[in-house]
């Protein structure tokens, strides 16, 4: 193993800025972009923001300007199947995914830090990511929120566990915001130093629908809108349509502003209620991960964020094998397929994703 560390940078200013840092501090760096569309070209799901050869071509750019060597691996296949085609099968069952977890999880730090450790023999991995790691004297790594929340991407990053956070860093994780971030950006001449920042999903340039339709049809076909007792209010326009939470386009006119509250896909139903009927307290998860690589005890009390830099819930996590059940201690509306993201202030314990069992 050398010394060296790999960035992997998307063309963006956030990661351009982490490969300078990183220079300037000494270190023997190298920067990393993945290709994330098929031949480059352009379709329906090809990533707007770090994929396409444009952004490939900034990345490069900036890599010259800081001075480092710089490679192009493809990861086309890895992003097509685990974080697109999960996404639209997600949609069509009901549920609500979050690409940016399942691509953080299977392209950056399995995929990519794994072709950088064992292929290039790097020691370390470093990313753009808005998070700060955290070292103790014995050698155990943490993981918190960054300085800026208002930038803080560590709802995306619970799955890293001891032997990805051992090779990880994050280097903007401690600047104050991103005025800060350009700012060094601008002082190392860097061409991505005023690129626009990268919004939404990144595979989807329009509608989601219009990914999900094209890809899972089936999952457009119109079904019931009822209450809670049965009575059929309207009809929706497919299941791939809708998300829990969703209180517009629904296919409802009653005059009241109602909730989805569940979807059945079984049934191809969507059950809608009023902001008093949400009451939800108890969530089963699945997948569950912890950054320690265990939980603190088999039945904790944490605050649990369940949507991207959401606010936080008190509750308690019952842990059964890589399963969970959480209480929340006031009611809460999540979708199955989003992840639930357990934190101790800043410091971020673990998660797990929202089982569509939880309906």
């Amino acid at each position: 193993m050398s010394d060296r560390v790999f960035v992997a940078m998307s063309g963006g200013v956030d990661s351009s800025v982490a490969a300078a840092v990183l220079k300037e501090r000494g270190d023997d760096v190298i920067g990393v972009w993945m290709r994330l569309v098929p031949g480059g070209g352009e379709q329906l799901d090809a990533p707007r923001c770090c994929g396409t050869d444009e952004a490939g071509e900034d990345a490069r750019r900036a890599a010259a300007a800081i001075g480092i060597p710089f490679y192009a691996l493809d990861y086309a296949d890895v992003f097509g199947e685990r974080v697109v085609g999960r996404f639209v099968h997600a949609y069509a069952s009901g549920e609500t995914p979050n690409p940016c977890v399942a691509c953080n999880q299977h392209v950056k730090f399995d995929a990519l830090l794994g072709d950088v450790v064992r292929k290039f023999g790097a020691d370390r991995l470093a990313t753009g990511h808005y998070a700060r790691i955290g070292t103790e004297r014995s050698g155990r790594r943490r993981l918190y929120r960054a300085r800026d929340r208002a930038k803080d991407q560590s709802y995306a990053l619970y799955m890293l566990g001891p032997r990805e956070l051992a090779r990880v860093e994050f280097p903007i994780g401690e600047l104050e915001d991103k005025d800060e971030t350009r700012a060094i950006a601008s002082r190392f001449g860097l061409p991505t130093a005023a690129k626009a920042e990268s919004m939404d999903i990144c595979f989807v340039s329009g509608d989601y629908r219009d990914l999900v339709r094209s890809r899972a049809p089936e999952a457009f076909a119109p079904g019931p809108v009822e209450r809670h007792d049965g009575t059929v209010v309207g009809t929706h326009a497919g299941i791939g349509a809708l998300t829990v939470g969703q209180r517009s386009g629904v296919g409802v006119a009653t005059g009241e502003r109602l909730y989805v509250l569940r979807l059945e896909p079984d049934r191809n139903a969507a059950v809608v209620g009023t902001r008093d009927e949400i009451s939800r307290t108890t969530y089963e998860l699945s997948d569950v991960r912890f950054v320690a690589g265990e939980p603190p005890s088999s039945t904790f009390e944490t605050s649990v964020v369940l949507r991207y830099r959401g606010i936080g819930i008190a509750g308690r996590v019952d842990v059964h094998g890589t399963d969970a059940t959480i209480e929340l201690r006031s009611p809460a509306l999540v979708a199955p397929g989003q992840a639930a993201v357990f934190y101790d202030a800043d410091e971020v314990v673990g998660g797990g994703v929202v089982n569509p069992d939880s309906r």
